[in-house]
């Protein structure tokens, strides 16, 4: 009798033993990482709309993608500078975002810093819609989260998400006080040419303040990429 009730607990024993070793994997491998993120305004003369930094893993749908049609959410912040739409779109899709870390417009040469802790969240992405143009804004799609700690700089483009022609007219964009539009062009171009998310080619712009095809000036809102540096530290 006494040999056959250890032998009925041996089992238990075994795997009471196997079940802790798999907590304490599980608990190592959601141990949550900070992470400090830097973003300048690499511009001469373009501004940054309020900035979405979303953290989420690499199975989740993404903000954006090359090649894509874009998203209402996109349309929304790359049109307008609004980001509420995709905060939504991360957290209902189980990521964290960081909302407006500048607090308001992010000027040319100008930093923003903010932190973030991340547990199961592996990638990392951003959006702004960059003024003045038409739909084109900044972005990093899905950046992979190094495991080892570190300072990483990423060197980013601008976007045009397609949904829209660049006119460069001023009734086409939004015009906040800090921007001088001309006025009386005609137009850029009168059609989207590519209407997938695409590399930004740039405004034109003119020196004409009272027509011409642009109602920006070529030699303050003209710009090519990069527009700006991100910085994120991994502790």
């Amino acid at each position: 009798m006494k040999l056959t009730t250890v032998n009925n607990y041996q089992p238990f024993n075994k795997l009471a033993t196997l079940s802790l070793a798999s907590v304490f994997l599980f608990s190592a491998h959601v141990q949550s990482t900070e992470l400090e993120i830097s973003i300048v305004n690499a511009t001469k003369n373009i501004y940054f709309t309020p900035l979405l930094i979303a953290a989420h893993s690499e199975s989740s749908p993404r903000l954006f993608q090359l090649g894509t049609t874009a998203s209402a959410e996109i349309k929304a912040m790359a049109e307008g500078g609004n980001i509420s739409g995709l905060s939504s779109f991360v957290s209902n899709n189980g990521g964290i975002t960081i909302e407006n870390p500048a607090s308001g417009i992010l000027n040319p040469g100008v930093s923003t810093t903010a932190t973030i802790t991340t547990t199961t969240e592996t990638h990392l992405s951003l959006t702004a819609m960059l003024l003045p143009t038409n739909d084109g804004f900044v972005g990093l799609d899905s950046w992979e989260i190094p495991s080892t700690a570190g300072t990483y700089t990423i060197i980013l483009n601008g976007y045009d998400a397609g949904t829209e022609a660049n006119d460069e007219l001023a009734s086409s964009m939004p015009n906040p006080p800090f921007i001088t539009f001309g006025s009386g062009g005609t137009g850029v171009e009168t059609t989207s040419h590519n209407t997938k998310i695409h590399i930004h080619s740039g405004n034109l712009g003119d020196g004409d303040s009272t027509g011409g095809l642009s109602d920006l000036d070529y030699s303050s809102h003209r710009w090519l990429n990069p527009v700006a540096i991100m910085t994120i530290t991994v502790k």
